[in-house]
């Protein structure tokens, strides 16, 4: 449950300047913190029950449909957002009209069970995370008094990067610290916060391509398994866990996994200036 860490860190840093600025801050704590409880409800059933499960699968689904379901409302409704999404490649806006809300269900949903999913070996998923966190960091800075979200997500961004800077202190191998469900919801929620308020939620899979690469590779593994006669592709399931049981060291494999999202992002960084 270190990921309470990586959560109060945030709300800390948060607090000083909700006062000064605008809802979106509000926005971006509020609906990050709802997803980490989910996290923090499951990893406190399996301490208190002393077992590896927590919620139900169904149980964190409903939840996470709910709340997905209350931001992508609150997004759409609002003018600041709305329905656009803004195309970096053809620098236009897309609008999905009512369309948006579901989009914006799923983008919500599977953004937080990848991080989730990609949480598997020390400081993986917040090295990972790090990176698109000072990423979005860089985005927001140039808009600082240019419109009515750019301070609250800079301020936001910065947060969440300096938070997941002290956490990886202590979960880098050999961690001390483990982030648990708590923080891995925390961090997908944060990243697609993030997201929403700037309308840029098609750059996510880009900048989280890692995250798309263990949500994938445990799609095909499950997929494999059911159609193929319990076949399966990889030794085991996310990706990095058939590395690791390939003999990979997994100070390497969180290495390049951080290295290849670096440069993902450098890309995004490309595609906004």
């Amino acid at each position: 449950m270190g990921g309470i860490f990586i959560t109060l860190g945030v709300l800390v840093a948060a607090a000083f300047f909700l006062a000064e600025t605008g809802d979106y801050l509000w926005f971006a704590v509020i609906g990050s913190t709802a997803f980490g409880l989910i996290g923090f409800i499951d990893d406190l059933i399996k301490v208190l029950k002393h077992r590896s499960l927590g919620l139900r699968p169904y149980q964190k689904i409903v939840a996470q449909v709910v709340f997905a379901a209350l931001v992508a409302v609150y997004a759409y409704k609002n003018p600041a957002i709305g329905s656009k999404l803004y195309v970096p490649i053809l620098d236009t806006y897309w609008d999905l009209g009512l369309w948006y809300i579901p989009f914006t269900m799923f983008a919500i949903i599977a953004m937080t069970n990848s991080v989730n999913l990609t949480d598997g070996l020390d400081g993986l998923a917040g090295s990972v995370t790090l990176a698109n966190a000072a990423t979005f960091t860089l985005i927001f800075l140039p808009l600082l008094g240019q419109n009515v979200w750019g301070e609250d997500m800079a301020i936001f961004a910065a947060a969440l990067t300096g938070a997941i800077l002290g956490f990886l202190r202590y979960n880098a191998f050999p961690a001390k610290v483990f982030m648990g469900d708590v923080g891995s919801f925390f961090l997908g929620g944060a990243l697609t916060m993030m997201g929403i308020v700037s309308r840029l939620q098609l750059l996510l899979p880009i900048m989280g391509v890692m995250y798309v690469v263990s949500s994938v590779s445990c799609i095909l593994q499950v997929g494999s398994y059911k159609l193929r006669g319990g076949k399966r592709i990889f030794k085991m399931a996310p990706l990095h866990h058939h590395f690791e049981l390939s003999g990979v060291h997994e100070t390497k494999i969180v290495c390049v996994y951080a290295i290849i999202t670096v440069v993902f992002c450098l890309q995004t960084l490309l595609k906004v200036s």
